[in-house]
């Protein structure tokens, strides 16, 4: 079967949006994002959305929610095949495009999950455990895959909310199960950029983004009514630029500690991809430095 759609993937600044909009424009397609911080209105330098690189493209799932909200992969989910099964519906091939492993791998797996809801009485009763023991409960209710559900003790306690519910509605859980998912017929492609290189790029663009403002924004989003708790919920630039306004950090204790953030998160990205191949996804791994008619031209290809 032909494929239906593209997805690109990367760790952070390797480049991919350029990639994803080029491919877009070659093949009359729309970008649906795969990044779960862009879907927040008013979080723009800290997430690096640079709109004006999509050009005359359409793209799709970014400025969805507020800055403040906790968007999560059941709305991304929901709000994702809205989108990629309108597109496909209409003739237009859909290019994925992110470094929300997450995100992504549950979206071409054809992952639909049903509606969980909250258990306010289980909440109360998990709200004082430490993260250790709130992992250890989750790790008994099913086989931890990844250390996403257990980041913090909030989406801990959300992880066991849903196990709790699928163990006493199996019906419901047997309709997220994996095995009966359809996954999407997507070509997957890997910008493939040495680590030496993304370090550099990493702290270059911190740096742009710094001096583009991005401290300001940090605060405009706290005057507006979104509390620091919310931003450093957030992680990454919000979460040191906010301890940075918050007085916690100087400008270089900032600086520093979320450069290495940011080193570890795409390390963390990495691995997830690698992961993804692990257990069944096919993803072909291109240069990042392919001028950008090679590029393309490559995955037009293997589109055929």
């Amino acid at each position: 079967m032909l494929n239906q759609s593209v997805t690109i993937v990367g760790p952070t600044a390797s480049g991919k949006t350029h990639r994803a909009v080029c491919i877009a424009k070659a093949i009359g397609g729309q970008i649906i994002s795969a990044d779960s911080r862009q879907v927040y209105r008013g979080m723009d330098l800290g997430t690096g959305k640079d709109l004006e690189e999509y050009e005359d493209v359409p793209f799709h799932l970014i400025d969805v929610a507020d800055a403040g909200d906790k968007y999560n992969l059941h709305r991304y989910l929901q709000d994702f095949h809205k989108v990629y099964d309108g597109l496909v519906k209409a003739g237009v091939m859909p290019v994925i495009c992110g470094g929300s492993g997450m995100y992504v791998e549950n979206a071409i797996n054809g992952v639909r999950l049903p509606e969980v809801p909250e258990n306010n009485e289980l909440r109360a009763e998990l709200q004082d455990k430490t993260l250790e023991e709130l992992t250890a409960i989750l790790a008994d209710m099913k086989t931890l895959h990844n250390t996403t559900d257990v980041d913090t003790c909030k989406r801990a306690i959300r992880a066991i909310e849903i196990q709790k519910y699928y163990l006493c509605n199996p019906e419901v859980a047997s309709s997220s199960d994996k095995n009966i998912c359809k996954p999407l017929n997507s070509l997957v492609i890997g910008v493939d950029i040495p680590r030496d290189v993304r370090r550099s790029r990493i702290t270059s663009r911190l740096d742009a983004r710094l001096k583009s403002g991005l401290v300001d924004e940090v605060r405009s989003l706290i005057r507006g009514g979104v509390s620091p708790e919310n931003l450093i919920y957030y992680g990454l630039e919000y979460k040191y630029v906010t301890l940075h306004v918050l007085g916690q950090l100087t400008y270089d204790e900032m600086f520093k500690q979320l450069e290495t953030a940011i080193h570890q998160f795409a390390k963390r990205q990495m691995t997830w991809f690698r992961g993804m191949e692990k257990r069944g996804t096919k993803i072909t791994w291109l240069p990042y430095d392919l001028p950008d008619d090679d590029f393309t031209q490559r995955v037009l290809a293997l589109l055929q």
